[in-house]
């Protein structure tokens, strides 16, 4: 594929992406503004890219269903955990709007500032990129969306804690992608995606 356009069009005509905001996301975020140089010549390809420290760019189509289960919305505060090249990061920031924001969270030092710098070549006021703690998430606030671009090797209830009622978490444990909506303060709804590979989390 040569273009971002050629990538949508293949993730729309393949039924993964299907939402007017997330494919306008899609559009307007370039994933060439966040792959390494080394890898620009497969940027619109579908599959995974290094950017290094044993992290990657996700598959396209990957993102594509993980942003179409979060189902961010304009004004939506959202947590981006594990935001390497800050390419989802960004896709949520547009998306979220200036009634919203995003914070992405990075364990890495070199990825923080690699996201950072991707993140602003679009001048969103309404994200940044922060260096992940050794807790999971960030602790005595809540969001309407979080989302997880590693596997867990189990599920993280912490996480739970940090969204608003309402509010939705998507989080690969193992090999599977769980798509988990909080209905109140001690009910979810969850739902299972099978079939995964991530790059582990690490958080302690």
């Amino acid at each position: 594929m040569d273009s971002q356009k050629d990538l949508v069009n293949h993730l729309i005509n393949t039924n993964v992406l299907h939402s007017p905001e997330v494919i306008r996301a899609f559009l307007d975020i370039d994933r060439c503004d966040f792959v390494r140089n080394y890898n620009s010549y497969a940027t619109y390809e579908d599959f995974p890219l290094s950017i290094g420290n044993s992290q990657t760019i996700s598959q396209p189509t990957t993102v594509a269903m993980m942003l179409e289960m979060l189902s961010p919305k304009q004004g939506n505060s959202i947590l981006d955990i594990g935001s390497g090249s800050g390419w989802t990061t960004a896709m949520l920031a547009y998306i979220a709007g200036q009634e919203g924001f995003v914070i992405g969270l990075e364990r890495v030092d070199e990825l923080v500032e690699f996201g950072s710098n991707n993140l602003d070549k679009y001048h969103f006021n309404n994200a940044k990129i922060l260096k992940a703690t050794d807790k999971l998430g960030i602790e005595g606030k809540k969001f309407d969306r979080i989302l997880v671009s590693a596997s867990a090797q189990e599920f993280p209830t912490e996480l739970t804690h940090q969204l608003k009622p309402g509010g939705k978490l998507v989080i690969p444990v193992k090999n599977s992608i769980f798509e988990i909506t909080k209905i109140e303060d001690d009910e979810l709804k969850i739902i299972e995606h099978y079939g995964f590979v991530f790059v582990p989390l690490v958080y302690k």
